[in-house]
């Protein structure tokens, strides 16, 4: 398997497809042996994709010391540093969006294009949900009300109407809660990741950006709403911004989004 040192960390990672070098940075809790991820997607067919657990998750070190957005952003930086890779397109969705501004503010030579998807400035542009105030909720309140937040149209009438897919979604989140809890190190790693998504804020920093950056989400979004993908466009002169017909996980929600990504990265990198 392929495990590299970065930083303080052993950090797994993936790499796979071909074309123009592609980061892709993942959300809370992202694992690469869990679906979605960046391979379940067209990406592989343009880009040679660079995916990666996060530290504190999936197979990367869980050390128990305090994390910052910082070390996010240094350990992407290390990891393309282990790789030979000095420059690329970028794409952070969710937690894994407020890494890739941090990495895009603190590395901007690194970034040829970025694609912000379903996330948050922090700051004065809006923080997404905090999740950690569901921490002290049962497991099956806890996986309702992410179901809930992930898709604002999952209302009380929603569910009464798709009660067997409510319970199926439901059941799908407490499946992957109770196999990351099983694992050594994995609860320290998950909550340390909270704590350091707490403290997000690049809002004031982000018109320092210069590259090309594509804003996008979910119209029925409720982990990062619409005004807070609003805010990063205001913010980053040389972004643009389009929503889709989904929730926090658009992507696979809404064909049309992935293909608006694809050619948003393709744009002026001679593929």
């Amino acid at each position: 398997m392929p495990f590299t040192a970065v930083r303080d960390i052993q950090m797994y990672y993936e790499l796979r497809g071909t074309g123009p070098r592609l980061l892709y940075i993942s959300g809370t809790g992202g694992d690469l042996r869990r679906s979605p991820n960046a391979f379940d997607s067209p990406l592989t067919e343009h880009f040679e994709v660079l995916a990666y657990d996060q530290r504190g998750l999936g197979q990367t070190d869980k050390p128990d010391v305090a994390y910052t957005m910082a070390d996010y952003a240094a350990d992407a930086d290390g990891l393309l540093h282990a790789l030979g890779w000095d420059e690329c397109l970028v794409m952070g969705i969710s937690f894994g969006g407020m890494v890739a501004q941090e990495f895009a503010l603190r590395y901007p030579n690194r970034v040829q294009r970025l694609v912000l998807g379903c996330t948050s400035s922090g700051g004065e542009g809006g923080a997404s949900y905090p999740l950690h105030e569901l921490a002290h909720l049962s497991p099956q309140d806890w996986a309702q009300r992410v179901v809930e937040l992930s898709d604002m149209r999952r209302d009380a009438a929603w569910q009464a109407a798709n009660g067997q897919e409510f319970q199926t979604l439901i059941d799908e989140m407490l499946a992957i809660r109770a196999g990351s809890a099983a694992e050594p190190g994995a609860v320290v790693g998950a909550r340390r990741q909270i704590e350091a998504r707490q403290k997000h804020d690049t809002y004031s920093r982000l018109s320092q950006l210069r590259m090309p950056v594509l804003i996008c989400g979910g119209r029925y979004d409720g982990v990062a709403p619409i005004a807070n993908q609003e805010a990063l466009h205001r913010q980053i002169a040389t972004s643009r911004m389009a929503l889709f017909e989904g929730g926090h996980l658009f992507f696979t929600q809404d064909p049309q989004a992935f293909e608006d990504i694809i050619v948003f990265l393709k744009e002026e990198v001679g593929a």
